[in-house]
């Protein structure tokens, strides 16, 4: 689920090999043991407390709380605001960032003068940037998208720190050490210490996060994770993106199927580009060729966010496995077609939109990080792909439609006047 400076990880961009036999965005499976670490404090003023959830403004409003407005070395500093400070952990790829976009809203609106640290792969800084909730990227990162062995945290301790991470004692125990004023994060019988709500397996990505905050008596909308439009040119308006890498062999549908689309579009007059991380420029090559793309509609290698951001913003539509690129798609009201396998379209699918194409044929659970293509990709076609992009197609009709009556419509008569 990701997609960045592309290494892999959970997606195709971002992170780094998963860990067998695990998925480290469910980190907290109650298998991390272990008790309340000694000396530290439980976390309550939680859910069952009529604590306040927002710590108390410093008594000079100037000055940032516990801090010096001079240390601004990029790692302690106070930035542009200076009521104190806001960590997040998000350690995670480019889709697992855009799913927590609402969460990181709902934050910079709880506490709009103190600044946001997100601590996250520094080559996500573009996209925290984007989301206009994010003060500063804190780099964090480590191999298998798991939780990070530290956090490079100078200067006082975090006003208030939120775990949307996971919800296992790694990372509860990671932001805990920091000794923040408030933390915010599932409960775990691991870390009983922590007072926070029950984590749900089966919810969906968007809608946990915010649940989290909402259970600390901080609003927040499923819905708010659109970006604004990047600004920069696009390096291929209008053309349909196809992106058949993601994290894991067992989420990447086959080549040849992308290149019968591919060569199905090309036959209609479409434009059709493809797109890989770092790490995918075999895979990249081997969809070109068997598609006949000419070189300029390959662009192996990893993007910069930017234009990457840009190529999807201004695309027909995007068609991915579940992986960065099809969130970023929603993200910019892009029409998108995904496929999922093995992990359902429940947990990390798009919202309600018939701009939005799901492709899902259940089945039992698989793996979504094994090493063969899952059984539940594998009964995907390439003629159901083609029939979703087709219903785009015609839903871009209908919408054109209504914009000419509207345009073609007589005005309204003037109202009669009063009588006097």
């Amino acid at each position: 689920m990701s997609a960045g400076d592309p290494r892999g990880g959970g997606g195709s961009y971002a992170g780094g090999g998963p860990r067998a036999g695990r998925d480290p965005r469910r980190e907290g499976d109650p298998r991390g043991g272990g008790g309340p670490v000694a000396g530290r404090p439980p976390y309550a003023g939680g859910p069952a407390t009529g604590d306040p959830v927002h710590p108390p403004a410093p008594a000079d409003p100037g000055r940032p709380a516990g801090g010096d407005a001079r240390d601004t070395d990029g790692k302690g500093g106070t930035g542009a605001r200076g009521a104190g400070r806001v960590l997040v952990l998000r350690a995670l790829g480019l889709g697992d960032l855009l799913a927590g976009v609402p969460a990181l809203r709902a934050l910079r609106r709880a506490y709009p003068a103190y600044e946001l640290v997100l601590a996250g792969p520094a080559e996500l800084a573009p996209v925290a940037a984007a989301t206009g909730a994010v003060d500063r990227v804190l780099p964090a990162a480590e191999p298998g998208r798991a939780v990070p062995r530290a956090l490079d945290w100078t200067g006082p301790p975090p006003d208030v720190a939120v775990d949307l991470h996971g919800n296992g004692p790694p990372s509860h125990r990671l932001l805990a050490g920091l000794r923040p004023r408030r933390l915010l994060a599932f409960a775990h019988p691991g870390t009983p210490e922590v007072e926070g709500p029950p984590w749900h397996p089966e919810e969906h990505e968007r809608d946990r996060w915010c649940r989290l905050l909402r259970a600390y008596g901080i609003a927040a909308d499923p819905a708010d994770l659109r970006l604004p439009h990047p600004g920069g040119p696009s390096p291929a308006p209008g053309a349909v993106v196809l992106h058949p890498g993601a994290g894991a062999p067992s989420r990447c549908w086959p080549v040849a199927r992308y290149a019968a689309v591919a060569e199905a579009l090309r036959a209609r007059g479409r434009r059709v580009v493809v797109t890989g991380g770092a790490d995918e420029g075999d895979l990249v090559a081997r969809l070109a060729k068997r598609a006949h793309l000419p070189d300029t509609d390959v662009f192996g290698g990893g993007l910069p966010y930017e234009r990457l951001s840009a190529l999807v913003a201004d695309a027909r539509a995007v068609v991915s496995g579940d992986t960065g690129i099809a969130h970023l798609a929603v993200a910019h009201g892009t029409p998108s077609v995904t496929l999922f396998g093995p992990v359902p379209p429940s947990r990390w699918g798009p919202p309600p939109d018939p701009r939005h194409h799901a492709l899902w044929h259940p089945g039992p659970d698989g793996d979504p990080h094994g090493h063969e293509t899952d059984p539940a990709l594998l009964r995907i076609t390439a003629d159901e792909v083609l029939d979703a992009l087709d219903a785009l197609d015609a839903l871009d009709a209908l919408d054109a439609l209504d914009v000419l009556h509207a345009l073609d419509a007589p005005d309204p008569p003037d109202a009669p006047e009063e009588a006097p």
